[in-house]
């Protein structure tokens, strides 16, 4: 159903329903107030208080109920139930509509205790025996006057639809033109494929709501696909490197018979090194490509546990440089992938073991969902933090060594998806650099 017709359907049934609700309240309005009326005059006769026409009338406007059922003075309406019980005190006095012999009466039902005296319609009575009081009054007239409404209320309820109609028609149209004007700049910049056009700014109402989030959303996607094209670019200015140099060596190799011993087996271990370096470089591409949010489900995970294995495994890489790993873990419960946070934190203490010269030192602390590395290489320059966890970037010092400028980044990622943050600072006692993950708390349960 369009968004037109809802609009319409919509009013239409409003103003429907208004007109159908006024116009029931104004029926039974009228019927109230003519019962209303109705029940006072009886009340008024219940206390004597009758017209001399009334008095003079062969039907007299009243019945007599004893307890046992006996009708009197006419005997023109039979005893009931309802009548007999409020004659004997079972029932309080009340008000009812009855219909007999083709007529509508409004009777005033009233019991008189027995040894009493009351005011019986014509005389000052002594009542021996419980009774019931039926003052009659017909309604015939007040009825039919009360269904001349009822034309009168369809005709409300009629014109009420035609003019929900009407303004429906007016409403749908009003309404839809604002959003037929922000869909075809949607179209048009979805036929153009231009991401740098921005709907035109609206006011403060939903639809300026919705252009602003619609432009925000087109900056989001901007920004995703220039950083991946960025990536592809600067992937491929990586990958070019060593696969000149693999290429250069696989050539060397078909010559193989005209080296000697040592220069084809370092040779060969240039090419296993070059395989890694492509591999690793494969691998962090990987992990980049994953983007702010990875696949898995988000767990409260202890990250001393994440630290420990990471330890484990950089102590057997730290001793090839006969370097010291202290630690102080301590236990602190997040909320991640263990995968991720692994890579992190290896990413961390790989990039230490790296700048950490032979015989040096690397100190790990963990505490709060707060995992700090130090190191005690040459540190990273202050004019060089703003861009040590952009993709790629290597500072001139490292630059020789081997590496592909990704496992910052990665980690700089992870923090982000995880609502974390990453810092790099000097540290005071070991004289390097001092990488801080943090990570927000939660708890075990």
């Amino acid at each position: 159903m369009k968004f037109r017709t809802r609009v319409v359907v919509a009013a239409v049934l409003s103003a429907s329903l208004v007109a159908l609700l006024a116009s029931l309240a104004a029926f039974y309005t009228t019927e109230n107030s003519t019962l209303t009326s109705v029940d006072a005059s009886l009340r008024i006769n219940a206390v004597g208080s009758m017209s001399a026409e009334e008095e003079q009338m062969q039907n007299p406007p009243y019945e007599i109920v004893s307890s046992l059922g006996q009708v009197s003075p006419t005997g023109r309406f039979p005893a009931d139930k309802l009548v007999i019980a409020i004659a004997r005190g079972e029932q309080p006095a009340q008000f009812r509509t009855i219909y007999r012999g083709g007529q509508h009466f409004r009777e005033y039902l009233i019991r008189y205790a027995s040894n009493s005296e009351s005011v019986c319609p014509f005389e000052v009575c002594h009542l021996t025996a419980q009774n019931t009081f039926v003052y009659l009054a017909p309604i015939d007239a007040q009825l039919t006057t009360n269904r001349q409404v009822l034309p009168t209320s369809l005709a409300i309820f009629i014109a009420g639809l035609l003019l929900a109609l009407g303004v429906g028609l007016w409403l749908a149209r009003r309404a839809v033109l604002p959003l037929e004007a922000v869909t075809n700049e949607i179209e048009r910049i979805a036929n153009s494929q231009n991401l740098q056009s921005r709907l035109t700014k609206g006011g403060n109402d939903e639809l300026g709501r919705l252009r602003a989030a619609f432009n925000l959303l087109l900056g989001n996607v901007e920004n995703s696909q220039q950083l991946q094209r960025q990536l592809v670019l600067d992937a491929s200015h990586e990958l070019r490197t060593p696969l000149t140099s693999l290429r250069t060596n696989a050539q060397v190799l078909s010559k193989a018979s005209k080296l000697s011993r040592e220069d084809l087996d370092q040779l060969t271990t240039d090419v296993v090194t070059q395989v890694d370096e492509l591999s690793a470089l494969v691998g962090d591409l990987a992990e980049l490509a994953r983007g702010d949010h990875s696949e898995g489900q988000v767990l409260a995970i202890d990250l001393e546990e994440v630290v420990d294995e990471c330890l484990d495994t950089a102590r057997t890489y730290a001793r090839i440089k006969n370097i010291t790993i202290e630690s102080e873990v301590n236990s602190s419960v997040v909320m991640g992938r263990r995968d991720r946070l692994v890579r992190a934190v290896s990413n961390l203490l790989t990039n230490a073991i790296k700048f950490t010269p032979e015989n040096g030192q690397i100190r790990v602390t963990s505490a709060q969902g707060v995992v700090s590395v130090s190191d005690s290489g040459p540190g990273i320059a202050q004019e060089d933090r703003p861009f040590v966890f952009d993709r790629f970037w290597r500072s001139p010092s490292a630059r020789a060594l081997p590496g592909s400028g990704l496992g910052l980044a990665i980690v700089q990622q992870v923090a982000t998806e995880f609502n974390g943050q990453v810092s790099v600072e000097s540290d005071p006692e070991l004289g390097g650099a001092r990488m801080v993950l943090t990570l927000p708390t939660t708890s075990a349960d």
